[in-house]
């Protein structure tokens, strides 16, 4: 025999591959919904069509936020609706963080120049 268990992983026996996609949502704990586009071509019309598909995957962590790309992996049903885990974030979304009024701003330093009014 061979030294390998010869019980078989999830990845063996699951007709899911890994997929990668964009979070489109991360409103829910420990979840988010995650779109993957795939491209396929049509024989008709002799062009390449663009199908999206949503996934709910699992986020133990809750790292994820909008606009991420994350690779999924297949996983055991966790609920109704969750049969995938966020296995990476590929490339976090840049999110814009507005300034506080609190804070020294370039604005707050610059000097007025008083006008004369001449009559």
């Amino acid at each position: 025999m061979s030294s390998k268990s010869a019980i078989p992983t999830l990845e063996s026996m699951s007709p899911m591959k890994p997929v990668v996609g964009m979070v489109v949502s991360n409103k829910m704990q420990k979840s988010v919904v995650v779109a993957v586009d795939r491209l396929f071509h049509h024989k008709l019309y002799n062009r390449y069509v663009k199908r999206t598909s949503k996934f709910m995957a699992h986020d133990d962590l809750n790292q994820c936020n909008i606009g991420d790309r994350v690779k999924l992996n297949p996983s055991r049903p966790l609920s109704k609706h969750k049969h995938w885990v966020v296995a990476e974030i590929l490339k976090k979304a840049r999110i814009y963080v507005p300034p506080t009024p609190g804070s020294a701003t370039d604005s707050s330093t610059k000097t007025e120049i008083p006008t004369s009014s001449s009559s």
